[in-house]
């Protein structure tokens, strides 16, 4: 066990699967230098890493920051390294997601799948190549069903000779498309979709507004599914959205998502807000996230403060401990499944698109970015040689966003060179290197293969 220098106060851990104990008492700042807070200090042997602390609180005074109104906290598995302002709750933007995918692992396992379900109205029959009828659509809170899922559903109708709908497409239940979580204008949507239409620049605009968009980063498509848009489904009625499925109603097509890590992944890499605020819903909502989180990561409630799931707002509040202690937790969570937080995260050196895009962190850092227009925070975790895994969060209160950044990305740098680049990046590399599959027809299972 690391002894700490920090005017007699020690944080020491017993076990290393409990961090802190369920109530957490932060170490207060005890003195400054030059005019900058000192930190709690670090290892007592570790004066690199105080002297790169320093240095970096210079850099944001010489930017015009206040040093005190930036939270940083620094541990490995067994000893805390750094505590300023750790424990104070800070406008954290999207580092709340971690909170929404702590929740939504708990809730639902690794397994989850979103099944939306395909049916027709009792009575309906194929005439020719036309389901005469209306065709059901029932959501069940799919957040990642996007253009491509919409094409491969009309790909699937034609194989059951379906190319027309003589009456209306019902919408019902918790149904998204293309992150548009009104169920009219989703159904809009679909319609458009199963008609083998392109999606134009100008919906674009309007639908996926302040949207980072999650685009389909192949085309492996079926070998007999030669491309998007040459399959249609004509459906000649309206979108009517309804509060319960239709009595016996008969499922022709089940529709599965894509695994719950996979969108979990791309809401972080992208940091889509969308859909983190439909899994945070799906969970029961903010609240739910935070006593969920609180009690998975073990800190106490008045760590966190959130007004949704996505991060967006200045009132969604989190102590850089506690944003540490979820990942950590993410983490713990994900290993019994063979995975690691980098299977939910996005890492340097293997994403470079969404919210890792002009980064330089050190390879093999897992992170979570947030951005607001007065706030730029990182959490994860570093591998390094020396120290093993080090969990650490950085909550900036600044504009110099770019520059921001930058500092942060300088500071992850010389931590690992002071600590050494590791052989292995200890457990957390990406299982999984694969992007997903959007539209893959393989995931719309045929129930009835010749409805009558």
């Amino acid at each position: 066990m690391f002894d700490l220098l920090a005017s007699g106060v020690a944080n020491e851990w017993l076990q290393t699967n409990k961090v802190l104990p369920a109530k957490y008492d932060p170490v207060p700042i005890v003195s400054t230098w030059q005019g900058l807070p000192l930190l709690n200090p670090p290892l007592a042997a570790d004066l690199p890493l105080q002297k790169a602390i320093d240095q970096y609180l210079i850099g944001l005074k010489a930017m015009g920051l206040n040093p005190l109104q930036q939270g940083i906290w620094l541990q490995t598995d067994s000893v805390s390294l750094v505590n300023q302002q750790a424990g104070v709750p800070l406008p954290a933007a999207s580092l709340t997601k971690s909170a929404t995918t702590l929740a939504a692992l708990k809730t639902w396992g690794f397994a989850k799948r979103f099944d939306t379900k395909i049916a027709k109205l009792p009575g309906s029959k194929i005439q020719g190549d036309t389901l005469v009828g209306d065709l059901v659509i029932e959501g069940a809170g799919d957040p990642l069903f996007v253009w491509e899922d919409a094409q491969a559903l009309a790909y699937t109708l034609n194989k059951m000779g379906i190319k027309q709908i003589s009456g209306n497409l019902q919408i019902v239940g918790n149904f998204a498309m293309n992150y548009q979580r009104d169920p009219q204008k989703a159904g809009e949507l679909l319609k458009q979709g199963l008609s083998g239409a392109t999606l134009a620049q100008s919906l674009t605009a309007a639908q996926l507004k302040d949207v980072n968009v999650i685009q389909s980063q192949t085309k492996k498509l079926a070998k007999e599914l030669v491309g998007l848009g040459n399959f249609q489904v004509k459906i000649a009625g309206a979108v009517l959205v309804t509060a319960d499925p239709p009595q016996n109603a008969e499922v022709i097509i089940q529709h599965r998502s894509l695994p719950l890590p996979d969108i979990i992944r791309e809401m972080n890499i992208y940091s889509n807000n969308e859909i983190a605020q439909m899994l945070a819903d799906s969970v029961g909502g903010h609240e739910q996230v935070m006593e969920t989180a609180a009690n998975a990561a073990e800190f106490t409630l008045g760590e966190i403060q959130l007004i949704n799931g996505s991060g967006l707002g200045m009132q969604n509040q989190i102590t850089p401990h506690a944003v540490s202690q979820i990942f950590r937790a993410i983490h713990r969570l994900a290993r019994p499944k063979n995975l690691t937080v980098a299977d939910l995260f996005p890492a340097s050196g293997t994403d470079s698109k969404g919210s890792m895009l002009d980064r330089k962190m050190p390879i093999g850092t897992t992170v979570k970015t947030g951005t607001l227009n007065e706030v730029s925070a990182l959490t994860g975790a570093l591998p390094t040689r020396d120290r093993g895994l080090v969990w650490f969060t950085i909550i900036n209160r600044g504009t110099q966003i770019p520059q921001l950044r930058q500092q942060q990305d300088r500071l992850l740098q010389t931590l690992q060179t002071n600590w050494g680049q590791p052989a292995s990046p200890w457990g957390i590399a990406r299982h999984n290197l694969a992007p997903p599959y959007l539209g893959d027809p393989g995931r719309n299972e045929i129930i009835v293969s010749k409805p009558n």
